[in-house]
């Protein structure tokens, strides 16, 4: 299976659906806390260009935040990536 990782904090709503969306296809995820490691924030910003969390890679797709996801998964292409 792909490797999927993601940018995340404890905290954030978006992330938290991000979670329960891989979750439920069965998905081991490498997550990255940037509040725990501050570190990789700027490594997160690098690879995305974005600053928001959650930043979603397979592989080393940039699949983008929560939202892009879940259209990603509603557009059939998700299932594919993680095969």
């Amino acid at each position: 299976m792909t490797t999927v990782t993601m940018y995340a904090t404890g905290w954030c709503p978006y992330c938290t659906r991000a979670r329960q969306l891989l979750a439920a296809k069965g998905v081991t995820v490498d997550e990255i806390d940037i509040e725990a490691r501050p570190d990789q924030r700027a490594v997160m910003m690098e690879r995305s260009g974005r600053r928001s969390v959650p930043q979603i890679f397979i592989g080393d797709r940039h699949i983008g935040g929560c939202d892009d996801l879940h259209a990603l998964d509603a557009a059939g292409g998700l299932d594919p990536l993680l095969a």
